[in-house]
């Protein structure tokens, strides 16, 4: 499953404009747009800086950095889109 995640990426990453680092509003967008149930924390960093976000695996969810703040991402299995986001703190 991972390999197939890493190729759905890098397809996207090559076929679209990818989601400039900035705006909450775009990697919302992003999250929602794909659907993987398996997807692990390592799996969700590599996708988002795929999408020039910078993301950091750290044990069992995503730091990450957008307009100067961190919010803390983590996979949501069944649920709808790739993750969760949560500030911070």
């Amino acid at each position: 499953m991972r390999l197939i995640t890493e190729i759905v990426a890098i397809a996207m990453l090559s076929s679209a404009v990818s989601a400039s680092e900035g705006d909450i509003s775009e990697l919302k967008s992003l999250i929602l747009s794909f659907e993987d149930t398996k997807m692990t924390v390592e799996d969700l960093a590599f996708y988002l800086a795929t999408h020039n976000y910078d993301a950091r695996p750290v044990k069992d969810h995503v730091e990450l950095k957008v307009d100067e703040k961190r919010y803390k991402l983590i996979p949501n299995g069944d649920a709808p889109g790739i993750c969760d986001i949560l500030p911070d703190s």
